[in-house]
C-alpha cells in the first residue's frame, strides 16, 4: 500500500477538496429532505387561538402575596412591560400564581414569560415563568466552548455531531413517530446515521470507523430487543407509561404506536454508551495492530476484550446511575412511605427503570466481543490498517 508521504501534495489536496465536496452535497440533500419530511399539517389537539407566550419585564409589584414568615399564599398582581408581540411596548397588569411548576416569585426589574390571552378588546396576562432563554443558551454555548477548546479539532467535531444529532432527534426521530412509522425502526435509523456522523467525523473513513459504527449499530438494537424481551416476561408495554391518556389521543389521531415508544426511547438513550464503548475498543485494536502487525486475529481480538471489560464496569455504572437518577423522586417517594418490597418490585414505573437499565447495560456490554471480533479480523485478516 502506497504510503502518504510518497503521494504528491496535489494528489492529497486534490483528494480532500473531493471530500469536502461531496460532504457538502450530502449535507445539502439532508437539509433538502429533512425540509420536505416536516412539511406536513400537524392536527391541533388543543386551540390556541389568541393565545401566545411574550417576553416580559416587571415594572413594579402591585399587590405581593409575601406572608410574614417568608412563604408566599395566592397570587401576586404586578405591572409588567410587554417586549414582544402584537402588545409590545405596553404595560399591563398580570397576575403571578404561587407554585414550584408555574408562576414566579416577581420583583421589579425581572425578565419574565407571560402567557398572554387576547379576545377582542380583551387582554388576560398571566406570568408563566421567569425567563430562562439566556440561562440554557449561555451555559449550552459555554459548553460547547469548552469543548471546542480541549478537544481542538476534535472537540469541534463533537460540537457538530452533537448538534446534528440533535438536528435528527427533532426533524427526524420525532416527525417520524409522529407521521405513524415504527419508533423502534425511527430509532435504529436516526442512531445508525449519527453513529456514523460521529465516527466518520472522529475517525474518518476507514476500516475502525466501519467496525465501530457496525458494532455500535449492533449494540442499539441488542439493547432494543432485550428490553422487548424483558418488557414480554414482565407485562410491561409502551401502555404502562405514566402519559398513556393523552398518547392514546394522538393513537386514534395519527395512528402513533404508541407501544413502541417506550422500547424506541431506551434506544436512544443507550446511544451515547454504546457508541462510546464501540470507538474505544475499535480505536485500540487497530492502534495495537498498527504498532505490532504480526499479532493475529486472536491476539488482537483478546486486547479489545482486555481494554473492553475495563471499559464495561464504568459504562455500565454510567447507565444505571443515569436511569436510577431520573427516577430519584420515586425512590425518595417509595422509601418516605415504607412501601412493602412486592409493591416495588411490581409497580409499573419501578420495573420500567429496571428494564432500562439492564437492557441499557447489555447493549454495552455485547457491544465489546462484537466490536473486538469485528476490528481484529479486520485488522489481521484483512489486512486493512486503518
Amino acid at each position: 500500500m502506497e504510503s502518504e508521504q510518497n503521494i504528491p501534495v496535489w494528489k492529497i489536496q486534490k483528494k480532500r477538496w473531493i471530500r469536502w465536496i461531496v460532504s457538502a452535497a450530502a449535507a445539502a440533500g439532508f437539509v433538502l429532505f429533512l425540509m420536505h419530511f416536516n412539511h406536513f399539517n400537524r392536527i391541533s389537539l388543543i386551540s390556541t387561538e389568541g393565545r401566545t407566550f411574550e417576553r416580559g419585564r416587571v415594572v413594579e409589584i402591585s399587590s405581593d402575596n409575601l406572608q410574614e414568615d417568608g412563604t408566599r399564599t395566592g397570587q401576586q398582581k404586578v405591572l409588567v412591560e410587554i417586549r414582544s408581540g402584537s402588545m409590545k411596548g405596553k404595560l399591563v397588569e398580570a397576575t403571578s400564581n404561587n407554585g414550584y411548576l408555574f408562576g414566579a416569585a416577581c420583583e421589579p426589574g425581572m425578565n419574565v414569560i407571560v402567557i398572554q390571552s387576547i379576545s377582542g378588546d380583551i387582554s388576560i396576562h398571566t406570568v408563566y415563568s421567569v425567563d430562562r432563554e439566556w440561562a440554557v443558551l449561555g451555559f449550552a454555548v459555554l459548553f460547547l466552548a469548552v469543548v471546542c477548546i480541549i478537544g481542538g479539532r476534535k472537540g469541534f467535531y463533537a460540537c457538530v455531531s452533537l448538534i446534528f444529532t440533535f438536528i435528527c432527534i427533532i426533524w427526524l426521530y420525532i416527525p417520524m413517530i409522529y407521521k405513524g412509522y415504527s419508533p423502534f425502526f425511527a430509532a435504529v435509523l436516526v442512531a445508525s446515521i449519527t453513529t456514523f456522523l460521529t465516527m466518520y467525523l472522529l475517525g474518518g473513513w476507514s476500516g475502525k470507523t466501519l467496525c465501530a459504527v457496525t458494532g455500535t449499530v449492533s449494540g442499539v438494537i441488542i439493547a432494543g430487543v432485550s428490553a422487548y424481551l424483558f418488557g414480554a416476561a414482565a407485562h410491561i408495554s409502551g401502555y404502562n407509561v405514566s402519559d398513556i391518556e393523552s398518547l392514546t389521543v394522538l393513537e386514534n389521531i395519527r395512528g402513533i404506536r404508541v407501544g413502541e415508544l417506550l422500547f424506541s426511547g431506551l434506544l436512544i438513550s443507550a446511544l451515547g454508551a454504546v457508541m462510546d464503548v464501540g470507538m474505544s475498543i475499535s480505536s485500540t485494536v487497530f492502534e495495537i495492530h498498527a504498532n505490532n502487525p504480526e499479532l493475529g486475529a486472536k491476539e488482537l481480538f483478546r486486547s479489545g476484550m482486555n481494554v473492553g471489560r475495563d471499559a464495561m464496569g464504568t459504562m455500565v455504572n454510567t447507565l444505571i446511575l443515569a436511569f436510577v437518577g431520573s427516577g430519584v423522586s420515586t425512590l425518595l417517594l417509595n422509601y418516605a412511605y415504607e412501601l412493602p418490597y412486592l409493591q416495588i418490585i411490581n409497580s409499573n414505573n419501578m420495573v420500567i427503570e429496571i428494564m432500562q437499565g439492564i437492557s441499557g447495560s447489555l447493549g454495552v456490554v455485547l457491544t465489546i466481543p462484537i466490536v473486538s471480533l469485528l476490528a481484529s479480523l479486520t485488522a489481521a485478516k484483512w489486512g486493512i490498517n486503518r
